[in-house]
């Protein structure tokens, strides 16, 4: 079971958090340089309205083997690519449902970067439009025919920033089928999230 290290100015958890990891550690800022992180696990940094970014990751960011995820009490796109080029593996709002919290859980546990949806639709569709019209021999390169036809057709949509509601909504399948398509899809072709998969289908070497 993955270990939890939550770190904030007081040790006051939103009931979210608890819901989402029950067995997390509450840690004040100030009892960082006497933890030990070797352990490994996820470390959550939560970032008050008001506080920097790079205050609220100073002495946490370069634990190896420990992802760093920011809790952001005023989320906003400058501060997502921000605490990633810190070395964030994600930033989502401190008052995220639980179940997004386990889903962003999930991702940086297994190398993802968690940035948001909205982020990550104007990163995927910026890739896309600066790429232009790629010939089909690019296109259709060899990743293709590792996929099935339906798993191309939700490739790629998700490459041109589509969300998996509107992908559903134009296939005309369920969003859980969907969500079961980019599972196959990023083990079939060794990837961990959207924006790798749009920038190999792209032609961008990964």
């Amino acid at each position: 079971m993955t270990q939890h290290w939550i770190v904030d100015r007081e040790v006051k958890p939103i009931p979210n958090w608890l819901e989402a990891m029950p067995k997390a550690r509450l840690l004040r800022r100030s009892e960082l340089p006497e933890v030990n992180f070797a352990g490994g696990g996820i470390i959550w940094s939560r970032l008050r309205s008001g506080e920097l970014v790079d205050a609220a990751l100073a002495g946490i960011r370069d634990n190896e083997g420990c992802p760093v995820v920011l809790l952001c009490d005023e989320p906003d796109e400058a501060l997502v690519l921000q605490a990633l080029a810190l070395g964030a593996a994600g930033c989502c709002n401190s008052r995220a449902a639980p179940e997004v919290l386990r889903q962003v859980a999930l991702v940086v546990t297994n190398g993802g970067l968690w940035i948001g949806q909205s982020l990550l639709r104007q990163l995927v569709g910026a890739t896309a439009h600066r790429l232009g019209r790629l010939s089909s021999e690019v296109k259709n390169g060899d990743w293709s025919i590792l996929l099935s036809e339906r798993e191309v057709q939700v490739a790629r949509r998700v490459a041109s920033g589509l969300s998996n509601k509107e992908i559903a909504e134009q296939l005309s399948i369920t969003e859980r089928t969907v969500k079961a398509h980019l599972t196959a899809i990023f083990e079939k072709l060794g990837l961990r999230d959207r924006l790798q998969l749009s920038l190999r289908i792209n032609g961008v070497k990964i």
